[in-house]
C-alpha cells in the first residue's frame, strides 16, 4: 500500500499538552503535561499543580508565562517548558534587550524567587506552519539566538535549553515512504541554521505529530494506521514495515535530519494527542484507544524503527479550553485528556499499577440549568435569534454534526445553547433571558442516554479565598475580551438548530 505522507501530515495547528517522559525513578514512570489556559473558567493554578502531582506529572509546558502558573508550580518538583508567543517574536528577534529583558522576567525572576524548575524555553510555536504564509519565518532564528544569549547573559545557558516547537508539516516525503524524509525546500535554509544552532548549545528540536489530524483531513486515510494497535495493512518502506501513522511520520523526519548530517539529533515530540467531541472522529472510544496505546508504548520504553530509543513526548492536552479558535475544527476545544474542570473524562493504564485521577477540591457554580421553556415555540422569530446569541457567546461546538450532543432535537440544542451561555456568564441573574424562551431548572437536562452533559461550570469566586484568581471569567479576562473570543470562532447554529 502506497502512504502519501504530504496528504497525512496535516497543516492544521493548536496549542497546549500534556508530556510522556522517559524519566524514570526507579521504575516510575514520569509524566509530563502542557498547561493551557485558553479558557472561560479557568481552573485554579493550584488545584491543576496538584492533579499533575497526583498523576505522577513530572513536566509540564506553557505556552506563555502566565504568572498564576508559574508561581503554583514553584518548589512543586514538576519541571517547566516555557513558551514564547509568535506575536514575540519580532521583537524579541530584532532587539537583543527585550530578549534580556523577556529572560529576567519571566525565566530568572521565577527560578530565584518562586523556585520553578525551569528546564527549557520553547521560542514561539509552529511559527513555519505553511497557513501563516511565512509571517514569522524570518523572525524565529533570530529570535533563538537572542534568547540563548539572553539566557547565557543570566547565567542560565547550562541550566535552561532553548528550542522552538514545529509542526509536522516542515518536513515531507519525496517518495511517499520515511526514507524519502526530505525538509520542505521553502525553509531549508532556515531549518539547517535552527538546527546547527541549536545542536551547538544543546537543545532539542520539538515537533508535532497528529494522527487525528492526518485521519480527519483525508476521507482515504486508512482509519486503523492512525492507531498503535491498529489492524491496517502496514507500509514497506525496504526492511521496514511501518504499523502506524506516528511511526512512520516521525521516521520521516528522522531520514530528514540524515540526510542533512543530524540523524542524532535530539528530537521532542512536542505534541501529539485526541479530541473527544466535534466531529465523529473525535470521541471518548477513540481517544482512549489511542492515548491508553501511547501510554503502553513509553512504559515499554518503546521507541520507532529508526530510533529505538524514544523520545520525550508531549501529549496534547491536559485540560478542554472552551475559548480556543475553532478554525481548524469545533474539535479544537476537546483535546483533553481531562475535562475543564480536571475531572475525568476515561480511564488510562498509567502502567505500575497507577491509573489516572481527577482533580480534587473543585468548586462549582449552583446546580440549576437555563434550558427552554416548555411553552417557547420553536417558530417563534426570537428562537433562532436566541439560539444564535447563545452560541456566538458560548460554546457550543459539543452540538457539531457527529459530536456529543448532536442527538438532541430542536428544544435540546436551545437548551443546550442556552445553559452554556447561562453557564459561561456565571449564572448571572439576566443571562437566562431570552426572549421569554427560557426557564431556570434544578433538574439536570442532561439526556440519560449517551455522552451529552449539560455543564455546570467551576465558581472561581469560592476559590477567590484560597487563590488571587480572578472571581470569574468576565473579571479574569474582561468581559469584552472572552466574548470576542467566542465570537471569533465560526457560527455553528446552522449546522444544527432545525436538525
Amino acid at each position: 500500500m502506497e502512504f502519501h505522507f504530504q496528504r497525512c501530515f496535516s497543516t492544521y495547528f493548536l496549542l497546549a499538552f500534556c508530556i510522556l517522559s522517559q524519566s524514570f525513578t526507579i521504575g516510575t514512570l514520569g509524566f509530563a503535561c502542557n498547561w493551557g489556559t485558553i479558557t472561560s473558567h479557568p481552573l485554579p493554578a493550584q488545584i491543576l499543580v496538584k492533579l499533575m502531582r497526583d498523576n505522577g506529572i513530572n513536566k509540564v509546558k506553557l505556552f506563555e508565562a502566565d504568572p498564576m502558573a508559574l508561581k503554583a508550580l514553584g518548589n512543586s518538583g514538576i519541571q517547566v517548558m516555557v513558551g514564547i508567543p509568535n506575536d514575540l517574536l519580532d521583537t524579541i528577534g530584532s532587539n537583543v534587550n527585550a530578549a534580556i529583558a523577556w529572560v529576567d522576567q519571566n525565566v530568572s525572576t521565577y527560578i530565584s524567587k518562586n523556585g520553578v524548575d525551569i528546564r527549557y524555553v520553547a521560542v514561539g510555536n509552529e511559527a513555519f506552519l505553511k497557513t501563516y504564509n511565512g509571517r514569522f519565518v524570518q523572525s524565529t532564528f533570530p529570535a533563538i539566538k537572542n534568547i540563548q544569549a539572553a539566557l547565557i547573559k543570566a547565567g542560565l545557558g547550562r541550566q535552561v535549553k532553548v528550542t522552538t516547537p514545529l509542526n509536522a508539516d516542515v518536513y515531507q516525503s519525496d517518495t511517499g515512504l520515511p526514507s524519502g524524509g526530505i525538509f520542505r525546500p521553502d525553509i531549508q535554509t532556515q531549518m539547517m541554521s535552527i538546527i546547527k544552532f541549536l545542536n551547538q548549545n544543546n537543545g532539542p528540536l520539538t515537533f508535532n505529530i497528529y494522527p487525528f489530524l492526518s485521519l480527519d483531513a483525508d476521507p482515504n486515510f486508512p482509519k486503523e494506521f492512525a492507531f498503535f494497535d491498529g489492524s491496517a495493512a502496514p507500509v514497506v518502506d525496504g526492511s521496514i514495515s511501518y504499523t502506524n501513522v506516528f511511526d512512520a511520520n516521525f521516521d520521516t523526519l528522522i531520514s530528514a535530519l540524515e540526510k542533512n548530517g543530524f540523524g542524532s539529533m535530539n528530537v521532542i515530540i512536542g505534541e501529539v494527542g485526541w479530541p473527544t467531541d466535534g466531529n465523529s472522529n473525535a470521541n471518548i472510544k477513540s481517544a482512549q484507544r489511542f492515548n491508553q496505546g501511547l501510554v503502553n508504548r513509553i512504559v515499554k520504553k518503546q521507541g520507532t524503527p529508526k530510533r529505538p530509543t524514544p523520545p520525550e513526548i508531549y501529549m496534547f492536552s491536559l485540560l478542554d479550553e472552551d475559548l480556543k479558535s475553532i478554525d481548524p475544527g469545533p474539535f479544537e476545544r476537546h483535546w483533553g485528556i481531562f475535562n475543564f474542570d480536571g475531572s475525568m473524562k476515561y480511564p488510562l493504564n498509567l502502567g505500575g499499577g497507577k491509573s489516572l485521577v481527577g482533580a480534587k477540591g473543585v468548586r462549582y457554580l449552583t446546580k440549576q440549568w437555563c434550558v427552554v421553556s416548555s411553552q417557547a415555540n420553536v417558530m417563534d422569530p426570537n428562537f433562532a435569534q436566541s439560539v444564535s446569541k447563545a452560541c456566538t457567546y458560548a460554546d457550543c461546538t459539543s452540538l457539531a454534526p457527529g459530536s456529543s450532543c448532536s442527538g438532541l432535537d430542536t428544544k435540546g440544542n436551545a437548551s443546550y445553547a442556552f445553559n452554556m451561555y447561562y453557564q459561561t456568564l456565571d449564572q448571572r441573574k439576566d443571562s437566562c433571558n431570552f426572549s421569554g424562551l427560557s426557564v431556570i431548572t434544578n433538574i439536570d437536562p442532561s439526556p440519560s442516554q449517551g455522552r451529552c452533559h449539560f455543564e455546570i461550570m467551576i465558581d472561581i469566586g469560592k476559590h477567590e479565598t484560597k487563590s488571587t484568581t480572578s472571581s470569574s471569567a468576565a473579571t479574569k479576562f474582561g468581559f469584552e475580551y472572552m466574548m470576542v473570543m467566542l465570537v471569533s470562532s465560526f457560527n455553528i447554529i446552522d449546522l444544527f438548530l432545525f436538525m
